[in-house]
């Protein structure tokens, strides 16, 4: 069977009408500048936030996994950055390693138990700022258990974004802590018990 390839402005006319297609930018609309931040309350952008974890198998192997599509805000204050807040939901039911029955196991009680703890939460404590970066201090909860935890954040880029023109921006955060202090010490210490967080965090202008 033969393929034809239509013209978009063929396709206008067939339809009878008029569509208006979005130009995309000839480069990436995102920016280093932070002067271009306008401050105020963001959204987190669940479809581009995700918190990567990763720890020691056995001694044999660094695995990893993700959690994706969170809830939360930002408020960036550009006045006084140390009043700057953060508040991330994520919920337990998206982990993922890419292996299903790890998956599974990891949502039973002697791990994660996603049925009576659906979610995680992180609430900042404090912001200390410097540069493009910025030490945060706050609470995390995970099975019901509330630790302080300590992350290290680092501006990643600002800008509209292009289909939605609105005003998004990102950060890159890391830090360590131990699954035991939160109930999750399953196996240790075979399977470490140091946990290596990276969240790649998005936000947008409601």
């Amino acid at each position: 069977m033969r393929k034809f390839l239509i013209p978009a402005a063929a396709l206008i006319a067939i339809a009878g009408g008029t569509v208006v297609v979005a130009q995309m930018p000839t480069s990436a609309p995102g920016t280093k500048d932070v002067a271009k931040i306008s401050g105020g309350t963001y959204a987190v952008d669940p479809g581009h936030t995700q918190v990567v974890f990763a720890y020691d198998h056995m001694g044999f192997t660094n695995n990893v996994g993700v959690i994706a599509e969170p809830t939360g805000t930002l408020t960036l204050d550009k006045a006084n950055p140390a009043a700057s807040k953060v508040s991330i939901e994520l919920p337990i039911a998206n982990l993922r390693t890419g292996v299903a029955k790890l998956d599974e196991h990891l949502l039973k009680p002697d791990f994660f138990d996603g049925a009576k703890f659906p979610t995680a939460t992180f609430v900042s404590t404090g912001v200390k700022a410097e540069g493009t970066g910025a030490t945060i201090t706050g609470n995390l909860t995970i099975k019901g258990v509330t630790k302080p935890v300590t992350l290290d954040a680092e501006f990643y880029g600002v800008g509209a974004n292009p289909m939605s023109k609105k005003e998004n921006i990102g950060f890159v955060a890391t830090g360590t802590i131990k699954r035991s202090d939160f109930g999750l010490g399953a196996y240790v210490p075979v399977v470490g018990d140091a946990v290596e967080l990276k969240i790649i965090a998005g936000f947008q202008k409601p």
